[in-house]
This record gives structure tokens, C-alpha cells and sequence, in this order.
């Protein structure tokens, strides 16, 4: 079998993996045919990067979790990850992986469990650990349950002024003063809208880039699992 080579892209995603956090800036080396582990080692230790620590990151560009995401009229309120961790988590792996849960989430969630399947729950987020024919299914999950009252609530601020400023002009009643209220009242609901549509796209690419860092580490064999900085909940 030939050894697995990486294209310029992946060079550039491992060698932003490992050296995130130690302030060194990623190389990167152009290869027609690619670069294998070796080489992508020896550039590394150019800079000061131990073996393991590219190994590790090029490993976890090999174990990318399978994303999933929901829509509400075009806005992600839901994101899902999903990776096959081709083993079975032992009690006290499930145990670490709850109290990281908790301490990346803030939140102290509710375990249950049912034979092999396993599941952490608080409110709409959720981690649960299925049974495969090859080990346990990682499934992390969660959805922004308050977007679609808050865009309700815009848009019916919105149609509200709409439909007292077609009044005040069928009725000749549009003076200034139904006018700032007209327009406070518009104004408000759009507020709404905006800061709800860019609030849901911000929590979508933090929770996402959260699952998808917590999922990888739990499939990474347990001599590589330690060299994976925690997520950030910044």
C-alpha cells in the first residue's frame, strides 16, 4: 500500500492544527505529487515542532466528523456532527467526555442511558453514543430554539407597522406623530431581524467549530487524544 500523501491544502490545515497556539506561522511546501507524514515531519522540525505533534495533526484531518446543519428560511439553526469511532467507549471515557461537555457548555445536562446507547441532554443540546456494527456512532447535536420567536416577533412589529400606516392613510389620520410611532415601530422590528440573523450565523460557526473539535479528539486513539488543546468557548 503507498503511503498516504497530502495535497497543499491539507499541508496548510496540519500545519495550522499543530502549531495553533504556540504563535509559529504554518508552512507550507508545494509538491506536484504531494507530501507524505516524513516530509511534512522534517519541515516541521525546521520550525521547532515535535514528530508526534504532526502526526497528531495530520491524523485528525483524517478523522473529520460528518456535518450536518438545519435551516429556517435560510439560517443555520441547527448543527449536527456525526463520527464513527470504529471502537466502544468505556465508561470512563464517556465520564470525561460528559465533564467536557459540562465545562466547554456550562451547562450540567442529564445522563441516561439504555444499553449501549448513552445520551447527555441540556435543553437542545445533545451527545449521544450509538451502537454501530464497528463500536459507538458520536452524535453531537444542538439548535438555537429562541430564533424563530425572535424573527416572529420582528416581523410582526414590521407587518404591524405596516398595516396602521395604510390605516392612518385611509383614514387621513397620518400626522407626525402616527408617523415617528409608524417609524419606531418598523424600526424596532428590523432591529430585531438583523441582530437575530447575524447573532444565529455567529452561534452556528462557534457551536459547529466546538462539536467538531470535541467529536475528533474523542476519535483519536488515546496517545494522540492528550496533544488536542481543548475547545474554545470564547
Amino acid at each position: 500500500m503507498s503511503e498516504r500523501r497530502y495535497s497543499d491544502d491539507e499541508v496548510a490545515a496540519i500545519f495550522a492544527t499543530a502549531t495553533e497556539g504556540s504563535g509559529s506561522t504554518a508552512l507550507q511546501r508545494r509538491a506536484e505529487d504531494g507530501l507524505t507524514l516524513h516530509d511534512l515531519q522534517q519541515i516541521g522540525s525546521q520550525v521547532g515542532l515535535a514528530p508526534d505533534v504532526v502526526a497528531h495533526a495530520a491524523l485528525s484531518l483524517d478523522l473529520r466528523p460528518q456535518a450536518s446543519s438545519q435551516t429556517f428560511i435560510g439560517l443555520p439553526i441547527g448543527v449536527q456532527r456525526t463520527i464513527s469511532l470504529n471502537r466502544w467507549l468505556t465508561d470512563a471515557e464517556w465520564d470525561n467526555l460528559v465533564g467536557e461537555l459540562r465545562s466547554v457548555f456550562r451547562a450540567k445536562g442529564k445522563v441516561s442511558a439504555s444499553g449501549a446507547y448513552r445520551e447527555w441532554a441540556n435543553g437542545n443540546l445533545r451527545a449521544s453514543l450509538e451502537p454501530s456494527e464497528n463500536g459507538h456512532r458520536l452524535r453531537l447535536s444542538t439548535i438555537k430554539g429562541s430564533i424563530r420567536p425572535l424573527l416572529g416577533l420582528g416581523s410582526g412589529l414590521v407587518a404591524t407597522s405596516a398595516v396602521v400606516w395604510a390605516l392612518s392613510i385611509m383614514t387621513a389620520h397620518l400626522d407626525v406623530a402616527a408617523l415617528t410611532g409608524i417609524s419606531l415601530l418598523a424600526a424596532s422590528g428590523l432591529g430585531i431581524i438583523a441582530s437575530s440573523v447575524v447573532g444565529v450565523k455567529d452561534w452556528a460557526r462557534q457551536r459547529a467549530a466546538q462539536l467538531e473539535s470535541i467529536a475528533t479528539r474523542v476519535a483519536l486513539p488515546a496517545n494522540a487524544r492528550r496533544l488536542t488543546p481543548p475547545p474554545s468557548n470564547d
